[in-house]
């Protein structure tokens, strides 16, 4: 590329992350109809996943320790966040939302997502696919990949079939319920025939499978069943990740693919079914908008176990991806 165009291009990219900024409300001082600073903001939906400290928010925020300390003093003085000793480590705080905080991120949520819907309301059929990878592609070459949302270096998220990947999706879930629910050869059964007939379907343009993979390893997978469950239902299925990418952030890359392809072909609604128990995965899930729909006792796997169905509702207007 000729440096004058090279150098345009980036003049142009500064002019529209300008722009984005601005629109999205960040220089305003009522961010996501909040009187909260930026930085408050971003933390308090940090702190909403669980499991998060003063040190872990500063290095998801890119912030210093003294810039964390004042915001967690105000946010605790609010009533909005509370600070518990770890166990084992009493000098470790560990932080929570109150009830009062738990609200408010629940109004940040919604307002948010008004504002991006009502955005992706003026795009063309397709555009909100390339919108989403746009970003993501731009904002992982920002991180270098620091962040835990992006896989990790070496590890490519593919779609589409390849050979083995009903034997290997089927041996990481029969690995894993086995160990974790006592599920046993009904179960692998049930998972491979399953996934056998979502094979032969995979050339229908509302059906996709995802893995992640590390050279010719399948170290994850996931699908969107865009036609089991009837008319603009989405199904999330065959979702899991091997030991090995636990902590790497590919099983939020993972949901996030399939999410976004859940989008891109305007579902109303994606419905997955789990089993009570899975408290990390469950963090994903309503993060990014699933609600537990249902629970009960079944045994249609060869055991009986809670069985749960989440929902997600699409809050952008169907035609926006039509």
């Amino acid at each position: 590329m000729p440096a004058h165009h090279h150098l345009h291009s980036i003049d142009a990219i500064r002019a529209t992350s300008r722009r984005l900024v601005r629109e999205l409300g960040f220089m305003s001082t009522d961010l996501a109809g909040t009187d909260l600073p930026p930085s408050a903001v971003h933390a308090l939906i940090e702190i909403e996943g669980g499991g998060v400290t003063a040190r872990d928010l500063g290095a998801r925020l890119r912030l210093e320790k003294s810039s964390v300390s004042r915001m967690l003093r105000k946010l605790v003085d609010s009533g909005d966040v509370r600070e518990l000793a770890a166990e084992g480590d009493g000098r470790v705080k560990m932080l929570s939302l109150t009830a009062s905080g738990k609200d408010r991120v629940a109004a940040i949520h919604a307002f948010a997502r008004a504002q991006v819907a009502d955005a992706l309301s003026r795009l063309q059929p397709g555009q909100t696919r390339a919108v989403l990878e746009g970003l993501r592609l731009y904002t992982d070459a920002l991180a270098g990949q620091r962040d835990a949302g992006a896989p990790a270096p070496g590890i490519r998220i593919e779609s589409g079939y390849r050979p083995g990947i009903i034997a290997r999706i089927t041996e990481m879930h029969a690995r894993y319920y086995s160990q974790a629910h006592g599920l046993g050869q009904h179960f692998e059964s049930v998972v491979a025939g399953g996934l056998a007939a979502f094979a032969d379907r995979l050339n229908a343009p509302v059906n996709q499978v995802w893995v992640a993979t590390a050279g010719d390893a399948i170290l994850g997978s996931i699908a969107i069943d865009g036609e089991d469950m009837g008319p603009g239902i989405a199904h999330l299925r065959w979702y899991i990740v091997d030991d090995a990418l636990r902590g790497t952030g590919c099983g939020k890359a993972l949901l996030d693919t399939a999410l976004a392809f859940a989008d891109a072909q305007g579902f109303s609604e994606t419905h997955l079914f789990t089993f009570s128990g899975l408290d990390a995965a469950r963090h994903l899930y309503e993060q990014r908008g699933f609600v537990l729909a249902q629970e009960g006792a079944g045994s249609q796997w060869g055991k009986e176990v809670t069985e749960q169905r989440f929902v997600r509702k699409r809050t952008s207007p169907r035609h926006a991806d039509r």
